[in-house]
C-alpha cells in the first residue's frame, strides 16, 4: 500500500537525560504522522469527533533500532497494512537524517463511538477515502 511521509525535527524536549529521543516520543511522532496522513486525505478528525466518532490506539508495538538525537531531521512514514470493519492496522517507520531505520512501529487504531467507548464500523466516507488513498 502507498506510503505517506511526514518530516519531524527532534526538539530538546523530545530527548532524555542522555541526549537521545526518549522512547515514548516515537509514539508521539507516529501519532502526528497518522494525523497528517488523514488530513492529507481530507479527513479532519475534529469533524468526526463532533459527531461522536473517534480513533483510539488499541495496540502499539515499537522496535527501537538506533537513537535519534537533538535537532535531527526525521521522516516518519505511515502505511496501511489492513483495514477492517472497525480498525486499521498501520506499519510505521521513523527514519534518520540519512534514511537509516531508527524505529519501526505496528499500530492498530480502532474506530469507537466516543460516548460509550465501544467499537463501531468505520464510517463509509472514511473507509472509502482510506481505501482509495492507501
Amino acid at each position: 500500500m502507498k506510503e505517506f511521509n511526514w518530516p519531524i525535527r527532534v526538539y530538546y524536549e523530545d530527548t532524555d537525560a542522555g541526549g537521545i529521543v526518549y522512547y515514548a516520543n516515537y509514539l508521539k511522532f507516529c501519532e502526528r504522522a497518522r494525523t497528517e496522513w488523514l488530513r492529507s486525505l481530507g479527513i479532519e478528525q475534529d469533524i468526526w469527533l463532533a459527531q461522536g466518532i473517534g480513533f483510539v490506539v488499541r495496540h502499539a508495538a515499537l522496535d527501537l533500532r538506533s537513537p535519534a538525537r537533538f535537532n535531527d531531521e526525521l521522516t516518519v512514514n505511515c502505511s496501511v497494512e489492513r483495514i477492517r470493519r472497525a480498525s486499521i492496522d498501520f506499519r510505521q517507520q521513523v527514519l534518520g537524517p540519512n534514511g537509516d531505520l531508527l524505529c519501526e512501529a505496528q499500530v492498530v487504531a480502532a474506530c469507537v463511538e466516543l460516548q460509550a467507548m465501544k467499537p463501531v464500523a468505520i464510517p463509509a466516507p472514511i473507509a472509502e477515502v482510506i481505501k482509495r488513498g492507501s
